[in-house]
């Protein structure tokens, strides 16, 4: 096989729009002053994109095992192939710790999360400032880890398709 299956390609493309949303607006929600109809909105976008992403990546995940990718090209370098690999397994491992982590910051601040404003997600414990507190950075910084490895991965797939010239991008293009 030399691309990927329309459905992995259909997830990793959904998945990855939901990713910069969420992170946009992540960044943009921070930064209203107050508390606002606006900003209550921005959070609540926010939470359903992370729940999104997280259903998202559990199906993907299971795809992904019962439909193996395509092989890394034979040219490519064993540093390049580890490193892929490690990068995959990295965006795999933050694509459940972002959205885990804001949903356990969120309970622990005592905010219910109700997706599409329809289904209430149950609270895993009762609201606790103190782990609020330990899990707002650990969220930030995840947040911040997933967009630098995010980034590595768009400068990696066009180092291949502009430099390389390779099919490594174009198996992930519809």
């Amino acid at each position: 096989m030399t691309r990927y299956t329309k459905t992995a390609m259909l997830l990793h493309w959904l998945i990855a729009i939901l990713i910069v949303g969420a992170f946009t607006m992540g960044l943009v929600m921070t930064d209203i002053p107050g508390f606002t109809p606006t900003k209550l909105k921005y959070y609540s976008w926010h939470k359903w994109a992370g729940v999104t992403v997280l259903a998202l990546a559990a199906l993907r995940l299971l795809w992904r095992r019962a439909n193996r990718p395509p092989a890394h090209p034979a040219a490519m370098a064993a540093w390049q192939v580890r490193a892929a690999d490690v990068t995959h397994v990295a965006l795999y491992v933050l694509m459940f710790a972002v959205p885990l982590s804001g949903y356990l910051y969120t309970t622990a601040a005592g905010i219910p999360v109700v997706y599409f404003g329809l289904f209430p997600i149950p609270a895993a414990f009762g609201a606790d400032p103190a782990l609020k507190a330990l899990l707002k950075p650990v969220h930030y910084w995840l947040n911040m880890v997933l967009a630098a490895i995010v980034l590595l991965h768009v400068a990696a797939a066009l180092k291949h398709h502009f430099v390389d010239r390779d099919d490594v991008l174009k198996r992930m293009l519809p």
